[in-house]
Formats: C-alpha cells, structure tokens, sequence
C-alpha cells in the first residue's frame, strides 16, 4: 500500500466540465479501492459535483478553470479539493432564504458531518481558493 496518492484534473469552467469532474473522481477512488456501487462514492460523486458547480456558477467568468484534488493519506483519509482563482469564499446561505439554487454548501457541510470529516477553505498564491473536504477512508487502497 502506498502512504500517499495524488490525482488532479484541470477543466474549463463550463457547465459540462461538472459531470466529467464527477466521473474523474468517481474513478480515482474506485481505482484507489473503494467500491464504485456504494454509498461513499456517490457521496464523493455527490460533493465534486457541488464543488465543481460552485467552482462554475459563482466565480463569475473571473476563474477560466478549475482543478479537482484528490488526496489519500495512509489509507486513513481521503481529501478532495476543488480550486478556482475567484477571490471570494463560499458563503453560508440564511436558513430563511429561499432559492432554487445556492445550497450547495449546506448539502456539502451535511455529508462531510454525516461521513465525520471536516470542510476548510485555503487560499492560493494565485488570489484563489481551495475548497477542501476531509472524509475518513473506508476501504482498503489499491496500488
């Protein structure tokens, strides 16, 4: 088993690129071992693709791209991180607001608690910033 393994894809900030980052990641840790039919991929499915709309819809044409991250470290913790170079951080909606869309933190904020892991935001050198998610890891790695 490898102590640590990386893989990272870089997209156009286009509404397309969301799926693909979605099945970028999807198949770096099935690759990695963790089986493709279970709850943790979908959930890893499901928070790239939150990342990755946010990392589209609200950088408001200022970020051309952005890079999926993912991170195992010694088979204990999967870190997945969605980097854009908009300068604004995520912001966390009034629970009295009412959209059809702009809850993407909060669904993110839930399955990180539910898989007991943790959210940080990081700045880049750039002027960006890295949305990050911590999730314990559940299988045992492939090399």
């Amino acid at each position: 088993m490898a102590d640590h393994q990386e893989a990272s894809v870089t997209l156009p900030s286009d509404p397309a690129s969301v799926s693909a980052a979605r099945r970028y990641a999807a198949r770096v840790v099935s690759d990695w071992g963790l089986p493709v039919e279970t709850d943790a991929v979908d959930t890893v499915r499901l928070i790239v693709s939150e990342l990755a709309t946010n990392a589209v819809q609200h950088t408001f044409g200022q970020s051309p791209t952005f890079t999926v991250d993912l991170r195992l470290e010694r088979d204990e913790e999967l870190r997945i991180g969605v980097t854009d170079s908009h300068p604004r951080w995520p912001q966390r909606l009034p629970a009295a607001v009412r959209q059809d869309n702009g809850r993407g933190m909060v669904i993110i904020r839930s399955l990180t608690a539910e898989y007991g892991g943790q959210l940080s935001v990081t700045p880049t050198p750039e002027g960006g910033k890295t949305v990050w998610i911590a999730l314990p890891w559940t299988a045992p790695v492939q090399n």
